[in-house]
């Protein structure tokens, strides 16, 4: 059982929450009064003895359009969901910019304008409770101070009079708590219902989750993107660096290579990082892909090879003529296969066959084996295993016969 205290009866009072949310209310009140403006001097115009009724038709045709408009425009509902938001304090989202259509844009603007209509006969019950209660509230504490003159002379209210100054002044109090309370109570009222009549239709939830997908698969593309890339420069440079440290003073041929193939995986790697920096700064993703697809396989079998690794490479079919998102993610997975090889094998003989067959892209990366595997596929395996899946294409990957091996099959039809 819920148990009260003092500071939850008096809370109301003092909480910020109730005026700002008085305000709102205000605000309702505040556009409902030209609908009573029209309203009443429509009714002085209908009432008029020499006003025709076919002009009183005329103008209630015109008028009706004009009032009735407001609550279903999207800027109305804009703006009511901003107000909601900083004085109701709900979390509304933003309306989306491209307008719905259909069933679900129907059901959203008869919400909307039915917030509008509550907003509107809400706040005018504010506004009388502050313009009757409160004034006579005021009245009569200021009375009992000394202020006001004659403003109660006459008054009869129930069993007091004028000269009940004291119980008029605690009565005015008695107002004012009241008043609040009122307030407190529909600014709750209009809280609970602001999300219902003003949330999002299920056409615009589903919208926001899709966008929402998509900027998540977006990043995780550009993670993936940074992982394959800056991973193939870091290890490339490691091992160079690696391998010039051990032969500095009796190779110095062999580090001058070394050297020259550093500088070349940095370079290769600042540009594709100023790539993708430039994709997150504009938050779209980019169809350029700086030679990183199957066009560019020479130079990164030839970067592998400067790192050591003996690559034998067998290119079979036109790759060339597969189509661009297929072909940069093929480019992607070789080059993630190469570097794991590098990084976990170090410099030793690899096979690799990249082929067209029919309508299918086939890559086979293989090497030996020289440490234990360990279990779990590693972050670059999870990745090309996501590219994979991306593309609708199989993937294998894990020892086979001595052997690492990475296998993968990715559709390479052209749109007709």
């Amino acid at each position: 059982m819920a148990r009260v205290t003092i500071r939850t009866v008096t809370g109301p009072l003092v909480s910020g929450t109730t005026y700002r949310r008085g305000v709102h209310l205000l605000l309702g009140g505040i556009l409902l009064l030209p609908y009573l403006l029209v309203g009443a001097a429509f009714v002085e115009l209908s009432t008029a003895p020499q006003m025709p009724p076919a002009l009183t038709l005329l103008v209630l045709a015109v008028a009706l359009p004009i009032a009735g408009v407001p609550p279903f425009l999207r800027g109305t509902r804009a703006l009511e969901i901003v107000a909601a938001r900083a004085l109701l304090g709900v979390p509304l989202p933003d309306p989306p910019a491209t307008a719905e259509r259909g069933r679900h844009a129907r059901e959203t603007r008869l919400r909307a304008a039915l917030w509008f209509a509550v907003h509107l006969v809400i706040g005018g019950l504010v506004a009388a409770l502050l313009l009757i209660p409160m004034v006579m509230a005021v009245i009569f504490i200021g009375q009992r101070l000394g202020v006001g003159g004659q403003a109660l002379s006459g008054l009869r209210l129930g069993p007091l009079d004028e000269h009940d100054s004291g119980w008029l002044a605690v009565l005015g109090v008695v107002l004012i708590v009241g008043v609040v309370y009122a307030v407190a109570g529909l600014g709750a009222l209009a809280a609970v219902m602001a999300p219902v009549l003003l949330g999002p239709s299920p056409a615009e939830r589903i919208a926001a989750l899709e966008a929402h997908a998509v900027r998540l698969a977006e990043r995780n593309r550009l993670a993936r993107e940074l992982h394959d890339s800056v991973g193939h420069a870091l290890t490339v440079t490691t091992v160079q660096a690696a391998a010039a440290r051990e032969v500095l003073d009796d190779d110095p041929a062999f580090v001058r290579r070394a050297l020259g193939a550093i500088e070349e995986a940095g370079r290769a790697a600042a540009e594709e990082l100023d790539l993708l920096l430039g994709m997150l700064r504009d938050g779209e993703a980019s169809d350029r892909s700086s030679g990183h697809d199957l066009n560019g396989l020479g130079r990164l079998v030839a970067d592998s090879r400067g790192a050591g690794v003996e690559v034998r490479a067998e290119i079979a079919g036109r790759v060339d003529e597969v189509p661009a998102p297929v072909s940069r993610e093929g480019y992607r997975i070789v080059q993630e296969s190469l570097t794991n090889v590098l990084r976990h094998a170090g410099p030793v003989p690899v096979d690799l066959r990249v082929a067209l067959d029919g309508e299918v892209l086939v890559i086979d990366v293989a090497s030996p084996l020289t440490r234990p595997v360990r279990p779990g596929d590693g972050r670059g395996i999870t990745g090309m295993r996501e590219r994979v899946g991306l593309l609708g294409g199989t993937m294998t990957a894990g020892p086979d016969d001595g052997r690492w091996r990475v296998h993968v099959r990715l559709p390479a039809v052209r749109p007709s």
